[in-house]
């Protein structure tokens, strides 16, 4: 089937409002990514005609609500090629999903002299649970240093691992730069010294086709809300092998198999014991509805079309006399960038006038501000509903922006 951006648009109602007078072009989908009209019904008609507690109920609306839950488990393994259902645990989003692999895992299998390897172009999600923990047990933080280009130096690798090194964390695609890393030789090379691998899909898996046993991962994190699914939801892949010995990292219901007030509680089996309490299964099933919209577009026409876009962006904004762009030549998914020396808050400002929204600030990203010695950048982040039309409209406001700003000074 030939890709029809504008089917595809009218698929995202809010993608038809106004703002500030102008018609809406909406560039921020790497903090939040817009919900198709079949997303929004599915969790409708759940609310409507099937809504009930999941685990252990006997009636028919019960059972029907487990049923798609698990359905959806394996809908999921499917997308990332895992090798069980098992596979998938569900958790509120990427940074929960990290944060149960620390406090689980690492409260385990990290000791005091042991290290920890993660980059610096982190978003703060993929850092501070790993400062925390090594804080915690007395361990070492290491980093594979940024390039100025906006790659990793992943050179340096090789002297970062040592017989001490228990895990590798790293961003499939930087959420700030849209640099897309060398994952499965980063993997590959980590597994040759037996370390641990988790892989932050945040920004990857909406951007990319996503096959967990060919990356080699032991761990890989996402969030709905970025997969044009609801917020609230996001997904933890492990490997089962390694999640059977992992300890649970929170306590309640349905994670349990019995619990004594003498003898104590024992759990349930993978990957219950790490979904206590209540589940959003209400997002859950707006997940797989996403995922199914996804996979009825075709993934490699969303790959088409992003690239022939970022593309086009980047020629365009490199027009605009003064702009410095971070980004490496061929980001994925975003353009970072700061309009010569105004502030990107003003920028972020004046754009939103004219209806533009972007992303301006640290991006969850503090350690890469430094790097770059800028306390903010200007993101404009792409989807599979954005538009060259769109990218034009983004230099008109910017070279206008340039023009009004001219007689002023601000510091970035």
């Amino acid at each position: 089937m030939s890709f029809d951006l504008a089917r595809i648009r009218a698929e995202f109602p809010l993608l038809s409002r106004e703002v500030n007078g102008c018609s809406l072009v909406y560039l921020d989908s790497a903090a939040s990514a817009q919900k198709p009209q079949a997303v929004m019904d599915a969790e409708s008609q759940f609310y409507k005609n099937g809504y009930a507690a999941v685990h252990r109920g006997i009636h028919t609306l019960s059972s029907e609500a487990t049923t798609q839950m698990e359905i959806i488990r394996e809908q999921i393994a499917h997308f990332l090629n895992a090798a069980h259902s098992k596979e998938i645990v569900f958790v509120k989003g990427a940074t929960e999903a990290i944060n149960l692999v620390a406090n689980s895992w690492g409260g385990a299998h990290i000791h005091p002299g042991d290290n920890i390897i993660i980059t610096e172009m982190e978003h703060h999600s993929n850092i501070v649970p790993w400062q925390m923990l090594a804080q915690r047990m007395s361990a070492e933080l290491r980093f594979i240093p940024l390039t100025f280009s906006g790659t990793l130096d992943t050179k340096r690798l090789s002297s970062l691992i040592d017989c001490r090194t228990r895990l590798l964390a790293i961003t499939h695609v930087s959420n700030v730069l849209g640099t897309k890393n060398p994952v499965k030789a980063i993997v590959a090379q980590a597994k040759l010294s037996g370390v641990v691998t988790l892989i932050d899909g945040a920004q990857g898996i909406v951007h990319d086709k996503v096959d967990v046993q060919d990356l080699g991962c032991d761990f890989y994190v996402f969030s709905g809300h970025k997969i044009y699914g609801p917020s609230g939801i996001g997904i933890l892949y492990g490997r089962k092998d390694i999640l059977d010995v992992m300890p649970p990292w929170e306590g309640g219901g349905a994670m349990i198999s019995t619990v004594s007030l003498s003898h104590g509680t024992t759990y349930a089996s993978v990957p219950w014991i790490f979904e206590a309490g209540s589940p959003n299964i209400t997002s859950i099933i707006g997940l797989g509805a996403a995922l199914k919209w996804i996979m009825d577009v075709g993934m490699d026409s969303i790959i088409d079309h992003e690239k022939k876009l970022i593309g086009y962006a980047v020629e365009r904004l490199s027009s605009i006399p003064d702009i410095v762009i971070y980004s490496p030549f061929q980001p994925v998914g975003v353009v970072a960038f700061n309009l010569s020396t105004h502030h990107a808050f003003d920028v972020g400002s004046f754009l939103d006038q004219y209806g533009i929204a972007i992303r301006t600030g640290h991006h969850c990203a503090m350690p890469l501000m430094q790097y770059y010695a800028v306390s903010a950048m200007c993101r404009a982040s792409f989807a599979i509903y954005n538009s060259e039309e769109e990218v034009d409209r983004l230099v008109s406001g910017l070279m206008r922006i340039r023009i009004l700003l001219s007689g002023t000074r601000g510091q970035v």
